[in-house]
């Protein structure tokens, strides 16, 4: 895989300035170039780079980073990662690192230190989310090779249907929730963030995932009589989808929560029936605010 200069910058977070002075002063970045003089980088590299910001950003100097060999550098790296204090942006980095290698052994590592720490919850809604969007998962953006972005979203997802299958089953009376994606949309994986946040908050929790039509939705609702419904919607197309699910939603009279790329949403949702929801906070504040109402 080859990485331009401004992939690089989006992956690791270094800037484009900082690595020109890297590649002039040091010894470890050496990016190819094109037959018109333009750099790339290689998957070696990438995990290079990802790591020295680790490193870096926890008192090592560059200077020192430029004497160790790549095996040391990874050492480093793992005894900076063993420590307690170790942050969101390490980790996100460690995560890219390990999607890059395909290693689930060390994306296990990783995900469970996290869990042991500050519990499954919070692991999914302040590490796995923010990474999941650093690297585009999320929203389609492409800045992993397709192979790697299936196999890091298997691993989740495995995950996720571990953490809700381990949930208990909400009292009938608790309030139900139901989770689709219309046809055309395919990433699922925010879906199943946003389920296992709902059921571990003590709703009932009706998924119906994937290629779901739109028409079939009335029957749906009027199976499960759900109090809220929430779908997530990334293409272009989501502004149509959203104009079909007014007629769907009124004759329901039960609020849709959407969630994805809001660049793709009418710049005025004004219908109080649909809640744009931007991230997971704003997900469980929302759920936890309907409960006491």
């Amino acid at each position: 895989m080859k990485y331009s200069m401004t992939q690089i910058e989006n992956l690791t977070g270094i800037k484009a300035h900082t690595l020109r002075i890297w590649e002039r002063r040091y010894h470890f970045l050496k990016p190819d170039r094109t037959d018109s003089n333009i750099r790339y980088y290689s998957d070696e590299q990438l995990r290079l780079l990802l790591n020295i910001d680790i490193l870096s950003r926890n008192g090592y100097r560059i200077s020192q980073i430029d004497k160790m060999s790549v095996d040391e550098v990874n050492n480093q790296v793992l005894r900076v990662m063993s420590n307690e204090s170790s942050d969101n942006k390490d980790e996100i980095n460690a995560l890219t690192a390990s999607m890059l290698k395909m290693d689930e052994r060390e994306f296990d590592q990783i995900f469970t230190r996290r869990v042991t720490r500050s519990g499954l919850l919070n692991t999914i809604k302040d590490l796995i989310y923010p990474f999941l969007n650093h690297i585009g998962v999320l929203w389609g953006a492409d800045k992993a090779i397709p192979a790697q972005e299936h196999f890091i979203s298997n691993l989740i997802r495995q995950k996720l249907i571990a953490a809700i299958d381990m949930i208990p089953i909400p009292v009938a009376q608790a309030p139900k929730i139901l989770f689709f994606l219309p046809e055309g949309e395919d990433h699922e994986i925010g879906l199943l963030l946003s389920s296992f946040i709902a059921k571990d908050l003590g709703w009932r929790v009706y998924y119906l995932g994937q290629k779901v039509p739109v028409n079939n939705m009335k029957d749906a609702i009027q199976i499960a009589k759900p109090d809220l419904l929430m779908t997530m919607l990334i293409t272009p197309r989501a502004n149509k989808l959203i104009q079909s699910f007014y007629s769907i939603i009124k004759e329901s009279s039960v609020a849709l929560l959407i969630s994805g790329n809001a660049t793709n949403f009418p710049v005025e949702m004004t219908s109080p029936d649909f809640v744009f929801i931007s991230n997971p906070d704003g997900f469980v504040s929302y759920l936890q605010h309907w409960k006491r109402i």
